[in-house]
């Protein structure tokens, strides 16, 4: 399988996977059952109305309302006028009867029954309710029930009351048990009759209409925001959103579209992360293990945003989401690390409380985080950094909150109280750094600085066994790390490549010309050989970079920093000695490969320039200038940089680099003329001697 098939496959698979187990944790962030209580802050992401939503009134408010309808409600009444007339009839007929009763008493029986009748008698419950005010008016319904008629409740009586105006204004004044007392008792019965049915219908259409909605929330209006305050209109809102939803049963199909929407977003940021990195950072894209570190991380780090957010949509602001940026940019570079961050950002913006404020909060971050690490070499560097993070977080959070509320009224400070926490962890990034570095073999500029410490062990062997290739690799060192700046190659891993790339001379120190003193044990061997002998300390480098558990960038300039070239000195030698001056070529080739970065290829150039003048027996700027541009033009035109991605000006840019640098080490000093005073040169003081010595080297 061809290798870019296999990265497009693995790249499919992670993002396949991201979308299919977010799928689960968007069902939780849905939240199918909303638990929330007034008074209390709204701890989901905001919730927008799905539909138009009328605006009801709150329970308090309602209750007031239906209180007033109640006190001021008439019931209905039918009133039963055959009831009437026949107790009339009875009274009439009875009093007639009644030989003893005087004729005009009879008349104003019959007057003040009639008036009792006509006001309206009501029962006992009624007449108790009159009688403390909560019925002050009620609505009597004539027999055929299509007209009514509104009457004082003061005006109705019950019967006992009926019966004490009757004998008020007959003027009986008669004991209980009489005829004409017995008689008018038996008569008079209620002849208004309360309608429960109408009564109950016309104070529902009272309430329905003094409590119709007062305003409507269309659709795509804010309902609440995440932090917010469930006021009891709010709550109200709330409510009539939930009953809606069950009765339209919208709320599920919603919700599926909804996850359907939010997981093609995803997918799309994925491809477009993909794609970003396929065109503009090519060298990672065509590295399975950096192109499957980035989406892994992506994966891993937007899942633990998702399961908290399934916990509390609010605990997202402890998460350091500055993390994203420092690891990428630490083991890729900027702009990679910026766009990665951004990913994360977008994707975690769907399940955040409020996403604008969000991306603006965590962009801010991530800008900060990129500024502050910006060649990541020391650990105070992330506390630095995690510091003004946190200021940005809290200045961002509450300049948000004033502007969305207009007042600092109902301030959640335990948000502040994340964002330490948040910058806490933030601060102690180095060990994920160090988990990156073991699990996937990177190297982070930290590591590389550690590694340029030269009291490590392998330098400190390097030093004591073979002090001139010691010397010789921190020549290369600062000429390499210069050479580097100028062409925008790390300067880091080039240094640090360039204080190992020798360290395979520690087993055969004396075979190498800056470790020798007068003794050249090369002269009693074969050039094939001494060929061998030189050409191993490739091999044994590695070795040793290997039982040091040197990193794999270290290895490969080691490895690269001789390419395919060959020994020169033994190989012309050999074709000198043989007879037929053809000598095979490979046991005096290194085994390479050539320079496969800008890295390598740099210290190809810095070793062998380094090394080559320093034979000169006269180092002044022509000849150093062309031994550079000999040295270096015959390993262009030997094409041990066509595999690295080092181009033409580049090459020109490390000439002048390694030129510029070469006078300082070499140049010459002014020569002293001998001295022509009387005074012995014994007597010249040695520290005074020193200083204008060195007095002389400045002015030149």
């Amino acid at each position: 399988m061809k290798k870019s098939v296999k990265i497009n496959l693995v790249v499919m698979v992670i993002i396949a996977m991201t979308v299919g187990v977010l799928s689960i944790f968007f069902g939780g962030t849905a939240h199918d059952v909303l638990v929330y209580s007034e008074g209390r802050p709204w701890n989901y992401p905001k919730l927008i109305a799905p539909f138009d939503i009328p605006i009801e009134y709150d329970s308090v408010s309602a209750q007031k309302i239906k209180d007033s309808i109640d006190n001021n409600f008439a019931p209905i009444y039918n009133i039963n006028e055959d009831r009437a007339t026949r107790a009339l009839k009875t009274i009439a007929t009875s009093i007639d009867s009644m030989a003893d009763v005087p004729l005009v008493t009879k008349r104003r029986i019959n007057e003040a029954a009639e008036q009792v009748f006509e006001n309206g008698i009501v029962d006992n419950a009624t007449s108790n309710k009159i009688s403390k005010g909560k019925i002050k008016a009620v609505r009597v319904i004539n027999t055929q029930g299509n007209e009514s008629q509104m009457v004082d409740a003061l005006s109705l009586r019950s019967t006992v009351e009926a019966y004490s105006y009757i004998d008020s204004v007959a003027g009986l004044n008669l004991t209980p048990d009489a005829d004409v007392s017995r008689l008018i008792h038996s008569c008079l019965v209620p002849n208004l009759e309360y309608d429960t049915l109408k009564s109950a219908a016309i104070l529902d259409d009272d309430y329905k209409m003094a409590l119709a909605p007062h305003g409507m929330k269309l659709t795509g209006e804010r309902i609440i925001d995440y932090g917010e305050i469930v006021t009891a209109q709010k709550f109200a809102l709330i409510k009539t959103y939930e009953r809606m939803s069950a009765e339209r049963n919208t709320y599920n199909v919603i919700r599926r579209i909804s996850v359907f929407g939010n997981l093609v977003v995803i997918a799309l940021l994925l491809i477009v992360m993909y794609l970003y990195i396929r065109i503009m950072h090519t060298k990672v894209y065509h590295s399975l293990r950096h192109i499957a570190f980035l989406f892994c991380f992506v994966f891993i780090f937007v899942l633990l945003v998702y399961v908290i957010a399934h916990l509390r949509s609010g605990l997202l602001y402890l998460i350091p989401f500055a993390l994203v940026p420092i690891v990428v940019t630490v083991f890729f570079n900027v702009s990679l690390g910026f766009f990665t961050h951004m990913i994360v950002v977008l994707i975690s913006s769907l399940v955040a409380p409020d996403p604008n404020d969000f991306v603006i909060m965590q962009f801010l971050a991530g800008v900060i985080a990129l500024v502050s690490i910006k060649g990541l070499m020391q650990r105070s560097q992330l506390v630095v950094c995690a510091f003004f993070i946190f200021l940005c977080y809290s200045v961002t959070y509450v300049a948000q909150f004033i502007a969305r509320n207009g007042a600092f009224d109902a301030f959640d400070w335990r948000v502040i109280l994340y964002f330490a926490v948040n910058c806490i962890v933030l601060s102690f990034a180095y060990f994920g750094i160090f988990i990156v570095e073991k699990i996937f073999g990177f190297t982070s500029q930290v590591t590389l600085v550690e590694l340029s410490d030269i009291n490590n062990p392998v330098l400190r062997e390097l030093s004591e066994n073979c002090p001139g290739t010691f010397q010789h690799s921190l020549q290369v060192a600062t000429l390499a790390g210069e050479a580097a700046r100028q062409v925008g190659a790390s300067e880091l891993l080039v240094r640090a490549g360039a204080l190992y790339h020798d360290i395979g001379k520690i087993d055969n120190p004396a075979f190498f010309t800056e470790n020798q003193s007068g003794v050249n044990p090369h002269d009693v061997l074969m050039p094939e050989q001494s060929a061998g002998i030189v050409i191993s300390h490739v091999t044994d480098g590695l070795q040793r970079a290997e039982k040091a558990k040197l990193p794999e960038v270290i290895k490969d300039l080691i490895a690269q920093h001789h390419g395919k070239s060959r020994t020169r000195y033994f190989y012309n030698m050999a074709c000198k000695q043989s007879p037929t001056g053809s000598v095979d070529p490979s046991p005096y080739t290194y085994p390479g490969p050539n320079p496969q970065s800008k890295e390598a290829a740099i210290l190809m150039m810095a070793d062998a320039c380094e090394a080559a003048v320093k034979s000169l027996a006269v180092p002044n700027e022509k000849n150093i200038t062309d031994m550079v541009n000999k040295i270096v033009n015959s390993q262009v035109s030997d094409g041990l940089f066509s595999e690295s991605p080092i181009s033409f000006k580049d090459v020109a840019t490390v000439k002048e680099s390694l030129i510029k640098r070469l006078l300082t080490f070499y140049h010459t000093r002014v020569s002293y003329p001998e001295d022509v005073r009387p005074e012995p040169a014994a007597e010249v003081d040695p520290e005074e001697g020193s200083a204008t010595t060195e007095s002389s080297g400045q002015e030149e």
